[in-house]
Protein backbone atom coordinates (compact mmCIF):
# COMPACT_ATOMS: atom_id res chain seq x y z
CA UNK A 1 0.00 0.00 0.00
CA UNK A 2 3.20 2.46 0.47
CA UNK A 3 3.28 2.63 -3.38
CA UNK A 4 -0.25 3.82 -3.87
CA UNK A 5 -0.10 6.19 -1.55
CA UNK A 6 2.79 7.69 -3.71
CA UNK A 7 0.70 7.76 -6.53
CA UNK A 8 -1.81 11.20 -7.44
CA UNK A 9 -5.73 10.64 -5.91
CA UNK A 10 -6.92 10.54 -9.30
CA UNK A 11 -4.97 7.44 -10.36
CA UNK A 12 -6.59 5.29 -7.64
CA UNK A 13 -10.04 6.83 -8.57
CA UNK A 14 -9.58 5.62 -12.08
CA UNK A 15 -8.10 2.38 -10.73
CA UNK A 16 -11.34 1.73 -8.69
CA UNK A 17 -13.76 3.05 -11.13
CA UNK A 18 -11.94 0.70 -13.81
CA UNK A 19 -12.42 -2.49 -11.65
CA UNK A 20 -16.53 -0.97 -11.00
CA UNK A 21 -17.59 -0.51 -14.66
CA UNK A 22 -16.45 -3.97 -15.52
CA UNK A 23 -18.45 -5.07 -12.42
CA UNK A 24 -21.47 -3.12 -13.47
CA UNK A 25 -21.55 -4.19 -16.98
CA UNK A 26 -21.13 -7.84 -15.75
CA UNK A 27 -23.41 -8.14 -12.91
CA UNK A 28 -25.33 -4.63 -13.35
CA UNK A 29 -25.12 -1.36 -11.02
CA UNK A 30 -27.27 -2.83 -8.55
CA UNK A 31 -25.90 -6.36 -7.81
CA UNK A 32 -22.88 -5.16 -7.47
CA UNK A 33 -21.34 -4.02 -3.88
CA UNK A 34 -18.52 -2.18 -2.71
CA UNK A 35 -17.32 -4.98 -0.97
CA UNK A 36 -16.72 -6.25 -4.98
CA UNK A 37 -15.41 -3.17 -5.77
CA UNK A 38 -12.95 -3.06 -3.74
CA UNK A 39 -12.13 -6.84 -4.31
CA UNK A 40 -11.56 -6.41 -7.71
CA UNK A 41 -9.67 -3.20 -7.75
CA UNK A 42 -7.26 -5.00 -4.99
CA UNK A 43 -7.98 -2.48 -2.34
CA UNK A 44 -9.48 -2.92 1.12
CA UNK A 45 -12.90 -1.67 1.85
CA UNK A 46 -11.44 1.11 4.10
CA UNK A 47 -9.14 2.08 1.59
CA UNK A 48 -11.70 2.14 -1.45
CA UNK A 49 -14.00 4.69 1.59
CA UNK A 50 -11.24 7.14 1.13
CA UNK A 51 -11.47 7.71 -2.57
CA UNK A 52 -15.03 7.06 -3.13
CA UNK A 53 -17.89 7.36 -0.51
CA UNK A 54 -20.48 5.47 -2.00
CA UNK A 55 -21.43 3.51 -5.35
CA UNK A 56 -22.97 6.72 -6.57
CA UNK A 57 -19.81 8.81 -6.47
CA UNK A 58 -18.37 5.98 -8.52
CA UNK A 59 -21.42 5.76 -11.20
CA UNK A 60 -20.88 10.07 -11.31
CA UNK A 61 -17.04 9.75 -11.95
CA UNK A 62 -17.51 7.04 -14.53
CA UNK A 63 -20.50 9.06 -16.71
CA UNK A 64 -18.28 11.76 -15.71
CA UNK A 65 -15.18 10.40 -17.76
CA UNK A 66 -17.50 9.33 -20.67
CA UNK A 67 -19.07 12.72 -21.07
CA UNK A 68 -15.51 13.68 -21.48
CA UNK A 69 -14.50 11.21 -23.90
CA UNK A 70 -17.83 12.17 -26.11
CA UNK A 71 -16.82 15.91 -26.00
CA UNK A 72 -13.71 14.69 -27.67
CA UNK A 73 -14.96 12.85 -30.14
CA UNK A 74 -17.93 15.66 -30.91
CA UNK A 75 -14.96 18.15 -31.74
CA UNK A 76 -12.92 15.94 -34.10
CA UNK A 77 -16.19 15.41 -35.69
CA UNK A 78 -17.53 19.20 -35.56
CA UNK A 79 -14.37 20.79 -37.54
CA UNK A 80 -14.53 24.33 -38.53
CA UNK A 81 -13.13 23.22 -42.23
CA UNK A 82 -15.42 20.09 -42.18
CA UNK A 83 -18.65 21.01 -44.77
CA UNK A 84 -22.17 20.97 -43.30
CA UNK A 85 -23.25 17.82 -44.15
CA UNK A 86 -19.46 15.65 -43.33
CA UNK A 87 -19.70 17.45 -40.07
CA UNK A 88 -23.06 16.61 -39.42
CA UNK A 89 -22.99 12.68 -40.47
CA UNK A 90 -19.58 13.07 -38.10
CA UNK A 91 -21.28 14.17 -34.97
CA UNK A 92 -24.30 11.49 -35.47
CA UNK A 93 -21.35 8.76 -35.63
CA UNK A 94 -19.50 10.30 -32.72
CA UNK A 95 -22.58 9.60 -31.22
CA UNK A 96 -22.79 6.52 -32.23
CA UNK A 97 -19.40 5.66 -31.53
CA UNK A 98 -19.68 7.08 -28.02
CA UNK A 99 -22.99 4.89 -27.25
CA UNK A 100 -20.87 1.66 -28.38
CA UNK A 101 -17.90 2.34 -26.06
CA UNK A 102 -20.11 3.45 -23.13
CA UNK A 103 -23.51 1.54 -23.70
CA UNK A 104 -24.04 1.48 -19.38
CA UNK A 105 -23.59 5.34 -19.74
CA UNK A 106 -25.21 6.76 -22.53
CA UNK A 107 -28.83 5.99 -21.24
CA UNK A 108 -28.16 7.88 -17.88
CA UNK A 109 -26.69 10.95 -20.14
CA UNK A 110 -30.05 10.79 -21.52
CA UNK A 111 -32.40 10.87 -18.00
CA UNK A 112 -32.91 14.02 -15.97
CA UNK A 113 -29.70 15.66 -15.07
CA UNK A 114 -29.33 17.55 -11.88
CA UNK A 115 -29.26 20.97 -12.75
CA UNK A 116 -30.16 22.67 -8.97
CA UNK A 117 -26.70 23.60 -8.13
CA UNK A 118 -27.71 26.18 -4.87
CA UNK A 119 -28.47 23.86 -2.64
CA UNK A 120 -25.30 21.42 -1.10
CA UNK A 121 -27.11 18.05 -1.90
CA UNK A 122 -24.95 17.44 -4.85
CA UNK A 123 -22.11 15.46 -6.20
CA UNK A 124 -18.89 17.56 -7.27
CA UNK A 125 -18.46 15.08 -10.39
CA UNK A 126 -22.51 16.06 -11.12
CA UNK A 127 -21.48 19.40 -11.47
CA UNK A 128 -18.47 19.15 -13.53
CA UNK A 129 -20.96 16.42 -15.78
CA UNK A 130 -23.48 19.63 -16.08
CA UNK A 131 -20.74 21.86 -17.57
CA UNK A 132 -19.12 19.70 -20.16
CA UNK A 133 -22.89 18.81 -21.45
CA UNK A 134 -23.22 22.56 -21.59
CA UNK A 135 -19.62 23.12 -23.51
CA UNK A 136 -20.71 20.16 -25.84
CA UNK A 137 -23.96 22.17 -26.30
CA UNK A 138 -22.09 25.62 -26.96
CA UNK A 139 -19.69 23.74 -29.57
CA UNK A 140 -22.34 22.39 -31.63
CA UNK A 141 -24.45 25.61 -31.26
CA UNK A 142 -21.56 27.07 -32.67
CA UNK A 143 -21.33 24.54 -35.34
CA UNK A 144 -25.03 25.30 -36.53
CA UNK A 145 -24.28 29.18 -36.43
CA UNK A 146 -21.31 29.06 -38.54
CA UNK A 147 -22.37 26.72 -40.96
CA UNK A 148 -26.10 28.31 -41.29
CA UNK A 149 -24.04 31.88 -41.90
CA UNK A 150 -22.14 29.89 -44.47
CA UNK A 151 -25.79 29.26 -46.15
CA UNK A 152 -25.37 25.40 -45.69
CA UNK A 153 -28.18 25.19 -43.23
CA UNK A 154 -31.39 26.84 -43.47
CA UNK A 155 -31.43 29.99 -42.04
CA UNK A 156 -34.82 30.09 -40.16
CA UNK A 157 -34.12 27.08 -37.92
CA UNK A 158 -33.66 28.07 -33.90
CA UNK A 159 -30.50 26.92 -33.07
CA UNK A 160 -30.86 25.97 -29.50
CA UNK A 161 -34.47 23.82 -29.55
CA UNK A 162 -33.16 22.16 -33.18
CA UNK A 163 -29.91 21.14 -31.00
CA UNK A 164 -31.93 19.49 -28.76
CA UNK A 165 -34.36 17.67 -30.95
CA UNK A 166 -31.02 16.87 -33.16
CA UNK A 167 -29.70 15.39 -29.74
CA UNK A 168 -33.05 13.84 -29.18
CA UNK A 169 -33.52 11.95 -32.73
CA UNK A 170 -29.97 11.08 -32.82
CA UNK A 171 -29.77 9.14 -29.91
CA UNK A 172 -33.31 7.71 -30.22
CA UNK A 173 -32.65 6.38 -33.54
CA UNK A 174 -29.53 4.90 -32.23
CA UNK A 175 -31.71 3.35 -29.35
CA UNK A 176 -33.89 1.87 -31.74
CA UNK A 177 -31.26 0.54 -33.91
CA UNK A 178 -29.61 -0.97 -31.44
CA UNK A 179 -32.57 -2.29 -29.72
CA UNK A 180 -34.75 -3.56 -32.60
CA UNK A 181 -31.78 -4.97 -34.91
CA UNK A 182 -32.78 -8.10 -35.92
CA UNK A 183 -36.20 -6.74 -36.40
CA UNK A 184 -34.61 -4.06 -38.66
CA UNK A 185 -32.88 -6.76 -41.34
CA UNK A 186 -35.80 -8.92 -40.93
CA UNK A 187 -38.44 -6.51 -41.91
CA UNK A 188 -36.30 -4.22 -44.02
CA UNK A 189 -33.15 -6.17 -44.89
CA UNK A 190 -30.98 -3.18 -43.84
CA UNK A 191 -28.14 -3.03 -41.18
CA UNK A 192 -28.10 -1.22 -38.28
CA UNK A 193 -25.45 0.19 -40.16
CA UNK A 194 -27.19 1.08 -43.11
CA UNK A 195 -30.86 1.86 -41.19
CA UNK A 196 -28.82 4.62 -39.49
CA UNK A 197 -27.30 6.20 -42.14
CA UNK A 198 -30.92 6.46 -43.77
CA UNK A 199 -31.99 8.22 -40.12
CA UNK A 200 -29.04 10.47 -40.12
CA UNK A 201 -29.32 11.39 -43.71
CA UNK A 202 -32.68 12.28 -43.17
CA UNK A 203 -32.59 14.31 -40.35
CA UNK A 204 -29.66 16.28 -41.85
CA UNK A 205 -32.31 16.56 -44.99
CA UNK A 206 -34.99 18.13 -42.76
CA UNK A 207 -31.85 21.01 -41.81
CA UNK A 208 -30.05 21.83 -44.92
CA UNK A 209 -30.82 24.58 -48.08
Amino acid sequence: MARRKKEPQNVHRKNISAAAEQLFMEKGIERTSMNEIAQAAGYSKATLYVYFKNKEEIISFLVLESMKTLHEYLSEALHPLNDAKTGFLAMCHAVLRYQEEYPLYFKMVLDNINIDFESRDFLPEEKETFLVGEAINQLIASYFQSKMESGELRPDIPIVPTLFTCWGMISGTIQLATNKEAYIYQQMGLSKEAFLMIGFETLYRSLSV
